[in-house]
């Protein structure tokens, strides 16, 4: 991850229509014990070659309201190269009636390490056990393959339970990091009724 050089101490001023992301960035460097909880009416299964529209769709409905962009502003042909590499593996949870409420996105290009580059659900899905069937299908596949870390970085914008519940998994804080966007509210790529927690201020 390209970073730039650390911030000052004390405040920094920030633009309005500009975003200051504050990430934890976790990992785990050893295969914890997993037991995958049994999946009831969800079935957890790989999606291979998504359509790209297909898992925007996704991609939105699951990320929207915690401010994911980075899928959103890439064109086709970036987005198709990443998820249809061969080193990327995506998953969905799907609820008893067939509609996709769960998305989790491993990406092994670096080797001897697994990025945990997005995992979430469906707001109607939170709270009902799916969650736990996500993260440990996660650490699961990730030790499948022959690594020795398995990473990922988390932000404030994201739900509240969001760093207990990957520490509950197994992964340790290692690290803070600044991430300054333009707010994606005012560029359209994100309803502006997105994301109530997080203040828009126009320019």
């Amino acid at each position: 991850m390209k970073t730039n050089p650390p911030l000052p101490m004390g405040y920094s001023e920030l633009p309005r229509g500009k975003l200051a992301n504050v990430v934890t960035c976790l990992e785990m460097r050893e295969r914890p014990e997993v037991n995958v909880p049994a999946s009831g009416a969800l079935r957890f299964e790989r999606w291979r070659a998504p359509a790209l529209d297909d898992y925007r769709r996704l991609f939105r409905e699951v990320g929207e309201n915690w401010l994911w962009l980075s899928r959103l502003i890439m064109d086709d042909d970036e987005l198709g190269a990443i998820l249809h590499h061969p080193d990327v593996e995506i998953y969905v949870i799907l609820s008893e009636e067939g509609r996709r409420i769960g998305l989790l996105e491993l990406d092994f290009r670096q080797p001897g390490e697994c990025e945990l580059v997005f995992c979430g659900l469906v707001a109607d899905a939170i709270g009902q056990g799916a969650g736990k069937l996500l993260i440990t299908q996660a650490v699961a596949r990730a030790w499948a393959r022959p690594i020795n870390r398995f990473w990922l970085h988390t932000c404030h914008f994201d739900h509240p339970s969001a760093i207990s519940f990957y520490q509950k998994a197994g992964f340790k804080p290692y690290g803070f990091l600044v991430e300054v966007v333009d707010d994606p509210r005012l560029s359209g790529h994100i309803p502006e009724t997105a994301a109530p927690h997080v203040p828009l201020l126009r320019p």
